[in-house]
């Protein structure tokens, strides 16, 4: 069986962090392990606290793992501080992990700043250069690319110098903030396009999370990355149009969306 590592935060109220990923990963039949980057106290409304973890227990996670049970694929979500980026950059490299899917968690939907600024430099300086294909949000983008995105042209234009920065794929997500749902992916001299149709659905909680983790799951299985894009993009369309309406805010995908047999059935 093929298998894929989360280093993300845990999401209390199970939409987002690894908690999405474990089920992304089950969902595309793919081993899913994790190592928690920081504790949540949240639900679909907000955050209440966090407890990160300690640069030493990061790294014992990430030894016990890969010394273990080799990942196909990594996936690396919300890291809020730079010591924890370090840990994880060092140990990728010391272990030579293949198929490493970066989402750059800075901005918040709100424009709210999620990470320090000697963090950003440091996932700048450090991890982003590891990266097979890292997947922005329009403000990461922005951040990442030193430009302000008001187009498609734009978004074109900001993932090529992002690409040329750091030496990685870069999928720029369009559906943050620009009114529609299309991606745009610059992968060495080619540019493509993954158009979506933007589904009216409120409740997009994780969205990001479950995009990078799809996308990690199929370059487990040894998918090329464009294909392993279109079939994370589809998966994520699948989620959101079943219409799960669960929390008092914003609240999760269904994820299982397509999990049927005997142990779906209820009373």
């Amino acid at each position: 069986m093929y298998t894929a590592l989360t280093i993300a935060g845990s999401d209390s109220c199970g939409g987002a962090g690894i908690q999405a990923d474990i089920k992304t990963m089950l969902a595309n039949h793919v081993y899913a392990m994790s190592a928690i980057t920081a504790l949540t106290a949240q639900n679909t409304t907000g955050v209440k606290s966090i407890m990160e973890s300690t640069p030493d227990f990061l790294k014992d996670q990430l030894d016990m793992i890969f010394t273990d049970i080799y990942p196909d694929a990594v996936k690396t979500g919300m890291v809020s501080s730079g010591s924890l980026i370090e840990v994880i950059a060092e140990k990728l490299t010391f272990y030579k992990a293949r198929n490493i899917v970066v989402d750059p968690v800075m901005i918040a939907t709100s424009g709210a700043k999620l990470i320090s600024d000697d963090a950003v430099d440091t996932l700048k300086s450090k991890l982003l250069p590891l990266a097979t294909v890292i997947t922005p949000n329009i403000p990461e983008s922005e951040v990442l690319s030193g430009m302000t995105i008001r187009s498609s042209a734009d978004m074109v234009e900001a993932a090529k110098r992002i690409h040329t920065a750091f030496g990685c794929a870069v999928l720029t997500k369009g559906g943050h903030s620009l009114d529609d749902a299309n991606d745009v992916l610059v992968h060495g001299e080619q540019v493509t396009w993954f158009h979506g149709r933007r589904i009216e659905n409120s409740n997009t909680h994780g969205t990001g999370c479950t995009l990078s983790s799809a996308i990690a799951s199929n370059l487990a299985k040894g998918y090329d990355l464009e294909t392993s894009v279109q079939y994370a993009k589809n998966y994520i369309s699948g989620a959101l149009n079943a219409m799960l309406d669960l929390g008092k805010g914003s609240g999760p995908m269904d994820h299982g969306f397509r999990i049927q047999g005997d142990y779906s059935a209820a009373l």
